[in-house]
């Protein structure tokens, strides 16, 4: 069972890696970005492995829930929305504005009052774990849901744009395989839901290496992963 976890964790870190490099030799923003949010993609998938092997800690699930629950997709999408942007000064503001929700995040998701009995299972359910922090709970769909249809949407207008021209065929095709991997992963949490520790370990490994194939075949041409 804590295979299954860990092969998430594993293929995420190879994103992120992979886009940290992209950084460091373009320092282009956006791959910042996506490189930490996939880096919380494999540590909340790490918990996940942590937790199912050795039953869940408070710390273990602070961590999934921040990282795998709350904040990853908020980073992908601002990456998203620095690719698709041209003023220095908005992208400026975007990265302000999640510098200040990932604080509160963290201050609201760390001194959240954690019930001990429902740590067991595979995954425990947020709705029990949180179940005297019913705002710990909420602020997973505070930030997700908007942040995936700013994602979904800045990578489908990007495919859009690119429509009919063969010489932006891979990067047509990438783009729309990032989309598909993070509705992918975000169907996920229905099962993250159910303390389906494997169903949701398994659409995270599936979404995030669609979007690792997606970034690769974007990349294929110009050696560049910009897809608008």
């Amino acid at each position: 069972m804590s295979a299954f976890p860990l092969a998430a964790s594993a293929v995420a870190l190879a994103f992120a890696i992979l886009l940290a490099r992209q950084f460091l030799l373009r320092r282009r923003s956006y791959q910042a970005l996506w490189a930490l949010a996939m880096a919380m993609f494999a540590a909340a998938s790490l918990a996940v492995f942590l937790g199912v092997l050795r039953n869940w800690s408070t710390g273990d699930f602070r961590v999934f829930w921040l990282f795998g629950a709350v904040l990853n997709v908020p980073y992908l999408a601002c990456g998203e929305l620095h690719l698709l942007l041209r003023q220095g000064a908005v992208r400026t503001a975007l990265v302000l504005i999640l510098l200040f929700g990932t604080a509160f995040a963290v201050s609201r998701v760390v001194s959240a009052h954690v019930a001990a009995a429902p740590l067991h299972g595979n995954l425990p359910s947020g709705k029990d774990v949180f179940a005297h922090d019913s705002f710990a709970l909420t602020l997973a769909r505070l930030y997700s849901f908007p942040a995936y249809g700013l994602l979904v949407a800045g990578t489908a207008w990007s495919a859009w744009r690119m429509r009919g021209r063969s010489e932006l065929r891979d990067r047509f095709v990438g783009t729309l395989l990032i989309a598909v991997g993070a509705t992918v992963v975000a169907g996920g949490s229905a099962f993250a839901a159910a303390g389906n520790a494997t169903g949701f370990s398994l659409t995270l490994a599936a979404g995030v290496a669609l979007m690792f194939w997606g970034f690769l075949r974007a990349s294929r041409r110009s050696g560049s992963p910009r897809t608008g």
